[in-house]
């Protein structure tokens, strides 16, 4: 078992974020479309409420993607099975559905503070402004963190990996 390179783990989620994008035009162009005047009020009302529609609408279904493949008998997203990598704990087996969501939810948490600063910044919000892009530097500190982490160490293991106690293995 051979540790996954981390430009092989770059290319398997640049084909994920494929079936992101696939997804989010079907969501942005279909269902808000035909449900605009149910959704579009839901998106300028509060940051609250916007970042939770976009939660229930993307992040969630998203994230779920990784989570079930993951744990799947794949063991990977569609990205990584076209790789030829998978997902496994540290005794190389098939990880379950808790490390598996525990592992995604540690890899989009930039994501989704990315989304909480935002809405702030677009709809009123009792934070000040300062502050908002204080969480939004915070998060890009963290996106370069992920980026550079995998270089430290021989697994090219991530921060979400470490914190779910996973590996990227051929």
């Amino acid at each position: 078992m051979s540790y996954s390179l981390f430009r092989t783990r770059v290319y398997a989620f640049l084909l994920d974020y494929l079936v992101i994008v696939i997804y989010g035009v079907f969501v942005v162009g279909t269902i808000s479309f035909v449900f605009r005047q149910y959704i579009n009020p839901l998106f300028s009302s509060s940051p609250v409420t916007a970042e939770l529609t976009g939660f229930f609408m993307i992040t969630l279904p998203v994230s779920l993607y990784f989570i079930l493949c993951e744990c799947s008998k794949w063991q990977g997203t569609l990205g990584k099975r076209i790789m030829g990598i998978r997902v496994v704990d540290g005794f190389g087996q098939r990880i379950g559905i808790g490390r598996s969501a525990v592992r995604t939810a540690i890899k989009f948490l930039p994501w989704e503070i990315a989304h909480f600063g935002i809405w702030r910044l677009m709809l009123p919000s009792s934070l000040s402004e300062i502050t908002v892009y204080i969480i939004l530097n915070a998060v890009n500190l963290a996106i370069v963190a992920y980026l550079i982490i995998p270089f430290t160490n021989k697994k090219r293991k991530n921060v979400y990996d470490w914190v779910a106690g996973t590996e990227v293995v051929h």
